[in-house]
């Protein structure tokens, strides 16, 4: 499939809320460069709505973008050329195929993104897998809730979970997810191409949900409905400024709030059942 990328010239400190912003458009990943964003939109899109959203935000942040078609089949080329290794402490290294294998880590995981949003090097994917590090999730029945990439399924499937079901909108996600569990040798993860209603079961012991704000208050009471009593809810793509929307609306359905930690202008929340 051939993609659109929109070059986004924004000033640092206006990055992370520019982010938030395109998040809510159906760009299917970004990428940070020295001068703002980047964002990738399939071309069988209709870029004319989302060029009309994507002015009325330039307005409002002050920013200039640029648009180019980028081949198919140049794509892994791209990737390849913009993706390092990342580590999250002594947990997990994450890397590509292409990369030689990484020391000093618990866990190693093999990414290779392609269109999927999710590869450790954005602050939301971090952030949730620094908190992983101190959950148990041995036995336990998990969800990942926006999978992107699979990284988060992958990361709790090698923490000894019993079973993960991944769930994400983009098929390129899905897909994606398949190919990452197969070859990190994921046996416990089950991926879905839809939304969280498409996934019937209940009970899970860890909900991790990396999305964005809308997304993430419009389904809070039916994800607490998912957890098993006792259960964690992980949530991360949320903006600092954005918090009290989601602890107030977390509170209204009977999510206890636990924890947070920060990273840049992005929050990752913990709530139990």
């Amino acid at each position: 499939m051939d993609y659109y990328c929109f070059d986004i010239k924004v000033a640092k400190p206006l990055t992370e809320i520019a982010l938030a912003f395109l998040s809510e458009l159906p760009f299917e990943s970004f990428e940070e460069f020295d001068e703002g964003l980047r964002a990738y939109l399939p071309r069988d899109n209709k870029t004319e709505n989302v060029e009309s959203e994507l002015a009325n935000i330039a307005a409002q942040l002050s920013f200039s973008y640029e648009r180019r078609l980028i081949p198919a089949q140049n794509w892994n080329e791209l990737w390849e050329a913009n993706f390092s290794p990342i580590r999250v402490g002594d947990l997990c290294g994450v890397r590509a195929h292409f990369h030689p294998r990484m020391d000093g880590v618990q866990y190693e995981i093999v990414i290779n993104p392609r269109m999927a949003f999710g590869t450790g090097h954005h602050a939301t994917t971090f952030m949730m897998m620094e908190r992983m590090a101190r959950e148990k999730f041995e036995g336990l029945q998990v969800l990942d809730y926006g999978c992107g990439t699979g990284i988060l399924a992958i990361l709790a499937d090698k923490m000894g979970a019993a079973l993960i079901d991944a769930v994400d909108i983009e098929q390129a996600s899905y897909e994606n997810t398949l190919d990452n569990a197969q070859a990190n040798h994921a046996t416990h993860i089950r991926a879905y191409h839809g939304t969280l209603a498409d996934i019937e079961a209940t009970g899970y012991g860890y909900i991790l949900a990396n999305i964005n704000r809308n997304v993430i208050l419009n389904s809070l009471k039916s994800l607490y409905a998912k957890l098993a009593p006792g259960g964690v809810l992980l949530v991360s793509g949320i903006l600092t400024a954005d918090e009290s929307l989601v602890l107030g609306r977390a509170a209204e359905v009977k999510l206890k709030f636990t924890d947070k930690a920060q990273r840049g202008e992005w929050s990752c929340i913990r709530f139990v059942r």
